[in-house]
């Protein structure tokens, strides 16, 4: 299976990406917004700069209530619609899910520079067989998948728990937008560098809670 062109094209695709994303956040409500909102911006054609404008609050040291839940659900089922090569779906309550517009559109602007460094090192059909290969379309959607459920994972509150994640995502849907397969392997680089820190970080937890039985049981 091959990426879907239908989640590959871009809304005015003169503009860069980063320049596409700035206008987006420019334009946001001054009070609330909801997915549904954002979702009525880009449709199924912009799915992969939704996923690049979601991804930027996850990519500074900030703290939003909901949004983790949120936005990495959306993210997640973008993956699973170009997984299955169907349109979007999103459960109503996730979807009209009210969220802090005032707190969100700082969060996203310092994000920015994240997508305006990916668009310098990135490079339009580098690295083919990452994109194109037998299978990579499947293998690249569920790495897509897996980074969605990692940013997702209940360590918010663990420095670089949500960055290193997210930043896979903006790897991923640049790669895919650009055809780069060099973007497209740095993100299974991040995505594998994820699961060996919060597999550490579940280690230490757990000597952790080892020491502190033994010695109130000691």
């Amino acid at each position: 299976m091959t990426d879907s062109p239908q989640h590959d094209g871009l809304p005015n695709g003169t503009a860069s990406l980063g320049e596409q994303v700035a206008g987006i956040i420019e334009r946001l409500p001054p009070d609330t917004l909801s997915l549904g909102e954002l979702l009525d911006v880009f449709s199924d054609e912009g799915l992969l700069l939704l996923t690049i404008l979601l991804t930027l609050v996850f990519l500074i040291p900030v703290s939003i209530p909901g949004v983790s839940t949120v936005f990495g659900a959306a993210i997640l089922l973008v993956g699973v619609s170009r997984l299955i090569n169907r349109p979007l779906w999103v459960p109503q309550r996730i979807k009209h899910k009210a969220l802090p517009a005032d707190r969100l559109r700082p969060g996203l602007k310092a994000g920015l520079v994240w997508v305006r460094r990916m668009e310098k090192i990135s490079r339009p059909h580098r690295l083919r067989f990452f994109v194109d290969g037998p299978g990579q379309g499947v293998i690249n959607n569920l790495a897509f998948i897996l980074a969605a459920l990692l940013l997702m994972a209940p360590f918010g509150f663990v420095p670089f728990s949500n960055t290193l994640p997210a930043l896979a995502l903006l790897l991923y849907a640049i790669g895919f937008i650009q055809r780069d397969g060099g973007a497209i392997l740095l993100g299974h680089l991040a995505n594998i560098g994820t699961i060996i820190y919060f597999s550490v970080l579940i280690g230490g937890g757990g000597v952790a809670a080892r020491e502190l039985f033994q010695r109130l049981t000691g």
